[in-house]
Parts: structure tokens; C-alpha cells; sequence
């Protein structure tokens, strides 16, 4: 029981950094970005090529992964996204979802349908016994640097001046930028940010969820859990969302495997019942 709590801590604190940059832009940019997957889809296979081409090491490709998507991110930001920013919920969820689609099938076209798994460093590999309990190396590194991540970004929002500036453009832009704040700017910067996120996550991700081109459609609808049930106000509710369904997820396929998904499903469905503003959110 506690080898699969450890683990389902790990899985959680993945699908944190996985869905955080969604968390950002729908909670605190008010934007659907369905396409979120595909910048950590991106993110995996820029670790895949680079460890498989060019031969650097894992660890070496992942801030690799985070600045490829993260530029990727702030481009189509600038060319794309910033049209959207004032149309409606619906048009937002079109617009990304048809991205999802083309960014698959343009996957399948460069790099294959075949699913690729990377190969971690002999050091991440395996378990170790710790007070009787086998926990896993990989999963290990992953819930310290995810951790670190989690603590970073509730500063960077919560403490610093791009933060309260990155608060006040949304809040009114108009007011905003009277006040001389650069709100395309802020914006820009928060959803690259996002993205890179995404693709750190993606890199991280692609040895224990696989990867290939139908890693978007297959994930988004993780994401979404997460930030549904851990709401939209901060980002203090969809980490513990993250953890919460991470353990459900692992013991529900451990104890119950004919049942699938079928347990994080119920928790969300259950989660919006009682609280449709989410977990964490206080009630409008």
C-alpha cells in the first residue's frame, strides 16, 4: 500500500506539472487552451530525438524541452492565440481542439505512428528499499523536481511583481495598461511559460505514460480533471487535485484493473456534484 501511495504521489505531482500550465491560462487568463497537450507532446519528443540523434543525456534534454515548448508556445501565442483572448469559451475550445488535431496528425507525418519510450540513465533506473517500503528511483527524482517546480511557481504568482501585474491585466486590461502595465506582454510571457511547463512534463512523462502522436487526445482529458476538480482560483487547488487523483488512479488500476479509468472518472463526477466550483474553490 505505501509503494503504490509513492507512486501515486509521483503520477500526481507529473500530471501537476503536466496540466499546470492549463491551470494558468484558464484560471488565471480566463482562456481554453484544449491544445495544451500537444506542447507536452512536443516537449517528449524533443527529449526522444535529442537522447536518440545527437546522444545527450536525459537530463540535459529536459531544459531543452521546456524552452523548445515554451517557444513554440510564446510564437503561437503572438500569431494565434492573442485573436482569441476576447471571443467566447466556445470559439477558444474550436479553435485549440482543431490544433490538437493538426499538431497529431503532423506528429504521425515527421515522426511515426510507432510509440517511443526513452531510455533513462542507469542511475534513475530501479528501486530502492526504504524502511521496508520499494520505491522507485525514477519516481523519486520526479516528486523532488516536481516539488521544487510546484514551490517555484506559487512564488513566482503569488509573491513577485509579474505576478500582481500578471493578476491586474487580467482582471481589467483596460486599467491595466492605463497604469502602464504591458498586458500583451504579460501575457505573452505567462503562456510560454505555461507551455514550457507542459513540455518539461511531457519530457518527464514519456517514460512512464509513452509517447506518440494521440498523446494529446489521450491526456486532455486528465488535464481537464485537474483543473476542474481542483478549480480555477489558484494553483494550490489543482496541485492537491493532481495528488488526490494521481493515488486514486494507481490503487484504482492496481486493485480494481477491469474498472480502467473508471475510479478517477467517478471522483471528478462525484467532486462536481458536491462542489462544481472544484475542490479548493470557494463558491460564487
Amino acid at each position: 500500500m505505501l509503494t503504490i501511495l509513492f507512486d501515486g504521489i509521483a503520477y500526481g505531482m507529473l500530471l501537476f506539472v503536466l496540466a499546470s500550465g492549463l491551470a494558468v491560462t484558464l484560471g488565471l487568463m480566463n482562456f481554453v487552451n484544449l491544445a495544451h497537450g500537444a506542447f507536452a507532446m512536443a516537449g517528449g519528443y524533443v527529449t526522444v530525438v535529442l537522447m536518440q540523434r545527437p546522444g545527450l543525456p536525459f537530463l540535459a534534454t529536459l531544459p531543452c524541452a521546456f524552452l523548445a515548448a515554451a517557444i513554440a508556445g510564446a510564437v503561437l501565442e503572438r500569431l494565434l492565440y492573442r485573436h482569441l483572448y476576447g471571443r467566447s469559451h466556445l470559439d477558444q475550445v474550436l479553435f485549440s481542439i482543431g490544433l490538437v488535431f493538426m499538431a497529431s496528425a503532423a506528429t504521425d507525418y515527421l515522426m511515426g505512428s510507432e510509440q517511443r519510450i526513452i531510455s533513462l540513465p542507469t542511475y534513475l533506473q530501479g528501486r530502492v528499499d526504504v524502511l521496508g517500503v520499494a520505491v522507485g528511483k525514477y519516481r523519486s527524482f520526479i516528486i523532488v523536481l516536481c516539488g521544487l517546480l510546484t514551490i517555484a511557481l506559487q512564488l513566482v504568482l503569488s509573491r513577485t511583481r509579474f505576478g500582481s501585474r500578471l493578476r491586474a491585466a487580467v482582471d481589467d486590461p483596460r486599467v491595466a495598461s492605463g497604469l502602464g502595465i504591458d498586458v500583451n506582454t504579460i501575457f505573452a510571457v505567462t503562456f510560454a511559460m505555461g507551455s514550457g511547463l507542459a513540455g518539461l512534463g511531457g519530457a518527464l512523462g514519456a517514460e512512464i505514460l509513452g509517447l506518440d502522436p494521440n498523446f494529446p487526445l489521450k491526456f486532455m482529458i486528465y488535464f481537464l480533471i485537474v483543473v476542474t476538480v481542483g478549480g480555477t482560483s489558484s494553483i494550490t487547488g489543482p496541485f492537491f487535485a493532481s495528488l488526490i487523483l494521481g493515488v486514486a488512479d494507481v490503487a484504482g488500476k492496481y486493485y480494481l484493473p477491469a474498472f480502467g479509468a473508471f475510479v478517477i472518472d467517478s471522483v471528478m463526477i462525484l467532486v462536481l456534484i458536491l462542489r462544481p466550483q472544484g475542490l479548493f474553490a470557494r463558491p460564487r
